[in-house]
């Protein structure tokens, strides 16, 4: 993160990125994560999960305890308190539910003429934004990123840090079908944990246990499924629900089996 910072005056790039990414090393998988990609191992069929995603609303705690400590980040066009909806200026007085960087549930506080600030953290699920801005907390890059028509930053805000999660392989005796799968967001997006495993388990029984094509073959079924098909209302699945609209990159890593191939 600080060298992409370092680099984008001479490179005269912008912008940023989630990162994923799985280490192995003596017998142990380490995947270490900073933004909305996934990544599960799926065993004998369990799904284990290996990652969590990094959004305005699962890190909502921490954006609330910085804006808190640091309220000049705010540019005084935003509260780091949370209410139920946005408030109009004919609520001034009146008692809402809000909740603040130390609190899980909801309480009520009589409205001031600061609650009438934009959020720092708007919205629900995918449409939830750090500052109306942003949809990942963590990553890299992003360092020129502002609030739209203003000068308040939003890296503050994103973290370059990832949570890492450990797997010992030695732990267990895994076959062939044993799997880590790592995809971005535009996988998830639309196919849930369930449906990557049932996809995993009808494309490997379909080829032999010895043919390394077959992981191949399961990261380009995930990516194809959740695009879909294209139709005149737009990209559709099977179900004809809407297909990801966002890019779609996927691994299939297997964790055991013949080893008479890299």
């Amino acid at each position: 993160d600080d060298q992409i910072e370092r680099e984008r005056a001479s490179q005269r790039l912008s912008g940023g990125c989630c990162a994923l990414a799985a280490v192995y090393l003596m017998g142990k998988f380490y995947v270490a994560n900073a933004g909305d990609s996934r990544a599960i191992i799926i065993r004998n069929g369990e799904i284990i999960p290996m990652s969590r995603e990094f959004t305005p609303e699962t890190e909502r705690q921490r954006l609330q305890f910085l804006a808190f400590l640091r309220p000049e980040l705010l540019g005084k066009e935003f509260t780091h308190l949370e209410f139920p909806r946005r408030i109009q200026p004919k609520e001034l007085g009146k008692k809402m539910l809000y909740r603040d960087q130390n609190m899980n549930g909801w309480a009520y506080k009589k409205i001031e003429e600061d609650d009438l600030k934009f959020p720092l953290i708007y919205g629900e699920g995918k449409k939830a934004r750090v500052m109306a801005t942003i949809g990942v907390t963590r990553g890299l890059g992003d360092h020129d990123l502002r609030v739209f028509s203003s000068n308040i930053h939003i890296k503050p805000f994103l973290s370059c840090f990832p949570e890492v999660r450990v797997y010992d392989l030695t732990q267990y005796e895994h076959c062939p079908d044993d799997v880590l799968v790592l995809g971005t967001d535009g996988l998830w997006d639309v196919t849930n944990d369930k449906e990557v495993a049932g996809v995993v388990m009808e494309v490997l029984t379909s080829y032999e246990p010895n043919d390394p094509c077959r992981y191949t073959m399961v990261a380009q079924e995930l990516v194809v499924r959740s695009r879909g098909v294209l139709k005149e209302r737009g990209w559709r699945l099977a179900n004809d629900k809407l297909g990801s609209g966002d890019d779609i990159s996927v691994f299939v890593i297997p964790l055991g089996g013949p080893g008479n191939y890299t």
